[in-house]
């Protein structure tokens, strides 16, 4: 695997130990209920049961899944890309400091990982999925089936796509700024860059190599090295 410009010890001088600062205030989150309707809804528009349900993993799933699967392969979503354009004031930043997490926005295209789930207990997969993306209201992360292009054809895949009805979308920004960002925020759950370096190597290691991605963790070890030494 090539050498990535940002490493461990660039995190390490950005890394701040902070309390997590908690539900903003105006912010309303879901409901087990509404949840469980999610679950529902999903199951209900299944393309397919007689097939594998995948999921399709661009970002952190691909290095954090949380949730079994039974197989994986590399596949193409076209018509969406991977961006940082979910503006944050939690987890992997603050209401100080907002940083930027990664979505699955539309244009272009994407290649990730399709993982295979198990049939056992999908609805309860689903679920523990389901709190994994989406917290506060409107949801940012949207569940959906998509069409992803694999080696042996064209397969449905559950995809977690960007709300832009969502007020925390960032928009497309320029790799300036979101290096900018990336390389000062920090939350409860560490830095925005480490959130990036782990998505770049973790996709390397797969095969997978997003130009964009990596001209930015060139960009964010840059900025950590001019404001940090």
């Amino acid at each position: 695997m090539r050498a990535l410009t940002l490493t461990s010890a660039h995190i390490a001088r950005i890394h701040r130990a902070l309390d997590d600062c908690g539900v903003a205030p105006g912010s309303e989150l879901h409901t087990e209920a509404e949840y469980d309707d999610w679950v529902a809804r999903i199951m209900a528009a299944h393309p397919d049961r007689a097939r594998p349900t995948r999921l399709f993993a661009y970002g952190s799933l691909i290095w954090k899944p949380e949730i079994e699967h039974t197989g994986e392969q590399v596949g193409v979503a076209r018509g969406w890309h991977r961006a940082f354009c979910l503006r944050i004031v939690r987890f992997r930043g603050t209401p100080e400091q907002p940083g930027l997490m990664m979505a699955l926005d539309r244009g272009g295209q994407c290649r990730g990982v399709l993982f295979d789930l198990p049939d056992k207990d999908l609805e309860g997969q689903l679920g523990k999925l389901f709190r994994r993306e989406f917290t506060y209201k409107p949801v940012n992360s949207m569940p959906r089936w998509i069409k992803v292009e694999t080696a042996s054809g064209e397969v449905p895949a559950l995809a977690f796509v960007m709300n832009r009805a969502s007020p925390r979308y960032a928009g497309r920004l320029p790799a300036e700024e979101v290096a900018d960002v990336l390389s000062r925020a920090c939350g409860h759950w560490g830095t925005g860059a480490e959130y990036l370096l782990n998505t770049v190597s973790h996709l390397e290691a797969k095969g997978i190599h997003d130009s964009s991605l990596w001209r930015l963790q060139k960009l964010v070890a840059e900025r950590i090295e001019r404001s940090h030494g």
